[in-house]
């Protein structure tokens, strides 16, 4: 899963990309509001975690911006103010979740895990698809309860897949899913990783190649 973390503040945001990097997510920055939404309109995000206190326009108008455009996706609003004023404005503007400032680590990734599921329309910490059994928290692949060695690339692979059962992701969705925008990662690269998650999955789950779309990955027939 990637996250967008829009913040201004350099010891902050290499904190949060640091602690969210470290959790599995692949993250990117934006300084700015207007930098987030550049950045939004050319790459796929599954989260954005914004800053109130932004330079120019703040995290509120950027909420506002993004969900006037029609972007669904999850909004963390980190805030040094407490009150009942930003917080009723926020949710009336898109956001999803607050967040004050100072904050632990683990809460935050814990509310990171927790709207992404929501948005994936699954509940707890295990989403299961046949015989697959993954532990999004502890990124564990289990196949008939016996667990399964990945990479970290070839884990979001197989989540993104995973989540999206049933649809055609492409190849660009999934270049995204595992890659930062300081990291190069071409489309025959995907190809390989998603080689080798079917050869890990083996005949628990297919992985199919939609040609000139990308891949789907269905249950086998039985």
């Amino acid at each position: 899963m990637r996250i967008l973390v829009v913040e201004d503040n350099d010891l902050v945001a290499d904190a949060l990309t640091l602690g969210l990097g470290a959790a599995g997510f692949a993250v990117d920055r934006a300084a700015s509001a207007e930098a987030a939404h550049n950045a939004f309109a050319t790459e796929h995000f599954d989260l954005l975690v914004v800053d109130v206190g932004l330079p120019g326009a703040d995290g509120l108008s950027l909420v506002r911006r993004l969900r006037a455009s029609g972007a669904t996706q999850p909004v963390l609003i980190l805030t040094a103010r407490d009150t009942l004023a930003i917080k009723v404005e926020a949710l009336n503007l898109g956001a999803d979740d607050f967040l004050l400032k100072p904050f632990e680590q683990d809460e935050l990734i814990a509310r990171c895990r927790a709207l992404i599921r929501r948005a994936n329309l699954y509940a707890g910490e295990q989403v299961n698809l046949g015989r697959l059994r993954l532990d999004v928290a502890g990124r564990v692949l289990r196949i008939d309860e016996l667990p399964v060695e990945l990479t970290g690339r070839e884990w979001l692979v197989l989540e993104c897949l995973v989540l999206n059962s049933g649809r055609v992701v492409s190849k660009e969705r999934l270049q995204q899913a595992i890659t930062g925008f300081d990291q190069a990662l071409t489309p025959n690269a995907v190809e390989v990783y998603v080689s080798r998650v079917r050869a890990k999955v083996g005949d628990a789950a297919v992985i199919r190649t939609v040609r000139g779309l990308g891949y789907r990955l269905d249950e086998p027939r039985n």
